[in-house]
């Protein structure tokens, strides 16, 4: 059964990839053409994105690799950046 989400309830929703970290926080949706083209995700304190990306605020992510939503959002980890550090 499909579940329909307004956009609006997926604000401030935490995502996490498919791999189980957390990534960030939605921070806006990217609409094109009446289509949802991707989530502006904003890098917090703690997540993956902050580790990855130091300085910056955040990633776009395609709409394409959002694997679900619900009460988390699940991405693929295609969409993770890479990183080349050490993992703590």
């Amino acid at each position: 059964m499909l579940k329909m989400k307004k956009v609006s309830e997926v604000y401030d929703m935490r995502v996490f990839t498919d791999s189980g970290e957390y990534f960030g926080d939605v921070e806006e949706a990217i609409i094109a053409q009446s289509k949802i083209f991707g989530w502006r995700v904003k890098a917090t304190k703690n997540s993956f994105l902050n580790k990855v990306l130091g300085s910056a605020k955040g990633v776009i992510v395609p709409h394409q690799l959002v694997k679900s939503i619900g009460d988390v959002m699940l991405i693929s980890k295609q969409a993770v950046p890479s990183y080349s550090g050490e993992e703590e």
